[in-house]
């Protein structure tokens, strides 16, 4: 598909600066880019390799200008190269299509919006449904009595346990389990015996869980996600767990039981949080912090255990200079030998 560069800032509100009939054909990162593709710039420490690249045209911020090179200048370059990805490939044939595959297992009084689309040796149980236009790709576990939204994307060997509520617009890939048993269990004559788990898990609107992803039911009442939410892979949150709107759940993070967790939080990569604690709206947990006590709204939190992140980074500072605090005190312990001696021949 062919796309002027007009058309292309047409569909993402930008402006253009240098010749707009020129053809666009494809896209392609900056490294990867060459004649006829469209790239996007949206980070100016990038700019030395969007100066070299081969693209014909660059999507850049608002405010940037590359001498030389066509650029269109809007407000969020990534999210507008992906408006142009999406309107490029809108015209690809479906991955999957309408309808249930013959394979498939539906029980009789599991009950399938319009449209939708259920590939093979998908299990959907009784009672469950499934809404408008979700798609739900091959060996997908529906389980009883779960609810589904409209426009879905359920992809392969996703696990939904009985009972859980899914929203409208969810994704989620490949590998994931939703309503898995939370870790609970009572010691008694030093035997470990299993409490039963009887709550469910509810995934609210527009969230995105990646793939691998556990997410346990409640012990009672629910582990909710709220809306918005987008959860990368290899993530586990454990029952009763409830997370608010537009979190960023980053990869191999792990939430304790009954944790509350805030609106708009980011959890960077290998964040570990334990149970019962409370994350303030808005706050950012950085990389492989270890969180053991609750943070207040808006707070930058970094380490094991985990404090504010110039304290974080200024402990970090000194504990790199350990080498040099250990041979400033060993030679302050010889200047107080040495003076010991002394006062010792003069005395």
């Amino acid at each position: 598909m062919k796309m002027t560069i007009t058309d292309i800032a047409r569909l993402i509100d930008g402006d253009v600066v240098g010749d707009g009939q020129v053809e666009i054909t494809g896209c392609a990162g900056l490294k990867e880019a060459k004649e006829g593709d469209l790239s996007f710039l949206a980070n100016a420490r990038y700019e030395p390799l969007a100066k070299e690249s081969k693209a014909s045209v660059i999507i850049v911020p608002r405010q940037m200008s590359l001498p030389g090179k066509l650029v269109i200048r809007v407000e969020h370059p990534s999210f507008a190269f992906s408006q142009v990805i999406n309107h490029l490939l809108k015209d690809n044939p479906p991955l999957i299509n309408p309808g249930v595959h013959p394979t498939a297992i539906i029980a009789k009084d599991a009950i399938l919006g319009k449209d939708v689309a259920i590939g093979p040796y998908v299990v959907v149980e009784p009672k469950a449904v499934v809404g408008d236009g979700t798609k739900i790709y091959a060996h997908a576990y529906i389980g009883h009595n779960v609810k589904v939204g409209i426009n879905g994307l359920i992809y392969t060997h996703v696990t939904l346990r009985e009972n859980v509520w899914v929203g409208n617009n969810v994704i989620i890939h490949s590998g994931t389990v939703v309503g898995s048993d939370g870790y609970g269990y009572v010691t008694v004559d030093g035997k470990h015996m299993k409490i039963p788990q009887i709550g469910t898990v509810v995934i609210e609107d527009d969230v995105e869980i990646g793939a691998n992803v556990t997410i346990d039911r409640a012990r009672f009442d629910k582990t909710v996600i709220g809306e918005g939410t987008k959860i990368d892979n290899l993530v586990h949150i454990a029952h009763n767990v409830i997370i608010g709107k537009h979190c960023l759940i980053v990869a191999q993070v792990g939430i304790s039981g009954s944790t509350l967790i805030g609106n708009h939080v980011i959890l960077a990569g290998q964040v570990g949080i334990v149970g019962h604690l409370t994350i303030g709206d808005g706050a950012v947990v950085a990389a492989q912090s270890g969180v053991s006590k609750s943070i207040k709204a808006g707070m930058q939190v970094f380490g094991s255990p985990a404090q504010p992140l110039r304290d974080a980074f200024k402990n970090n500072a000194h504990i790199q200079r350990l080498d040099h605090y250990v041979a400033m005190i060993q030679e302050l312990k010889k200047k107080v030998e040495e003076l010991e001696n002394r006062d010792a021949k003069n005395n």
